[in-house]
């Protein structure tokens, strides 16, 4: 690993959750000298990856940052092919359809498709979700048997709400049901009074490449056959365009 593009990415990573710093509050979180942090954040700002609040002495992500993402996002051929099935399936259940990929332990949502019902809602592209609390994360987990295991044995299954699922044995009971059904739920683990139901993608290597998801409102039937199903038809379909040869595209085992 290469020290100088470590600390960088860590300054990235850091300015992402707190969304304003100091380079004393910057070197303090990441272990470094002052003078170490402010060389680190000057190459980043005279890139564009960091820019100075305007009048104080706080930094944040710079709009460098965005043009990466939207690239990324334009290149990702799961979510153009995707976009179609998500539509069709907030129309079909007139919910609020996310489609997500596995950044290491967190599900990053690549598309949002809102509710039909025209009301307001905030844009949810590049939220981020710990795996574990969402039912997209879970229903990825289910069929990456690395990413599962690492997981399961982590020091610490971070809890996000008073329903967050933190015991390894609960979440691994919950991703064998998601591998006998193809369905994974959740319920209030992430945001209290919002629940979900997701399904896996695959590609043409049989690869977990992401998952396709309904939100709904706690309360809500999850178990209902008909949403399960949309949700299921609409990951087999997107699975379809990617080329994957069956979904789930193979037989999976649990990590032990």
């Amino acid at each position: 690993m290469i020290q100088s593009i470590d600390r960088a990415i860590r300054v990235l990573t850091a300015l992402q959750g707190t969304r304003r710093m100091s380079l004393s509050e910057l070197a303090a979180r990441l272990d470094l000298a002052p003078s170490t942090m402010h060389g680190i954040v000057r190459s980043l700002v005279e890139h564009g990856m960091v820019v100075q609040d305007r009048g104080s002495s706080r930094y944040q992500l710079g709009p460098a940052v965005l043009r990466l993402g939207n690239v990324y996002l334009d290149t990702l051929e799961l979510r153009s092919r995707a976009i179609p099935w998500a539509e069709d399936l907030a129309r079909r259940t007139g919910l609020a359809v996310r489609t997500g990929v596995l950044l290491i332990d967190d599900v990053v949502i690549i598309h949002h498709e809102p509710r039909p019902d025209g009301s307001r809602q905030m844009p949810e592209v590049g939220i981020v979700i710990p795996a574990h609390a969402s039912a997209l994360g879970k229903a990825m987990l289910a069929f990456l048997h690395e990413d599962e295991k690492r997981i399961l044995t982590s020091a610490e299954l971070r809890s996000m709400t008073g329903a967050t699922i933190t015991a390894p044995e609960t979440l691994r009971d919950q991703l064998d049901q998601v591998r006998a059904s193809g369905v994974a739920t959740e319920q209030d683990e992430a945001v209290i009074g919002e629940s979900s139901v997701a399904s896996p993608v695959f590609d043409s290597y049989g690869e977990a490449v992401g998952a396709i998801g309904v939100v709904l409102p706690s309360g809500g039937d999850l178990e209902s056959r008909d949403v399960s199903d949309l949700v299921r038809d609409a990951a087999r379909a997107v699975s379809r365009e990617l080329g994957a040869p069956a979904w789930p595209s193979r037989p999976a085992g649990p990590a032990r």
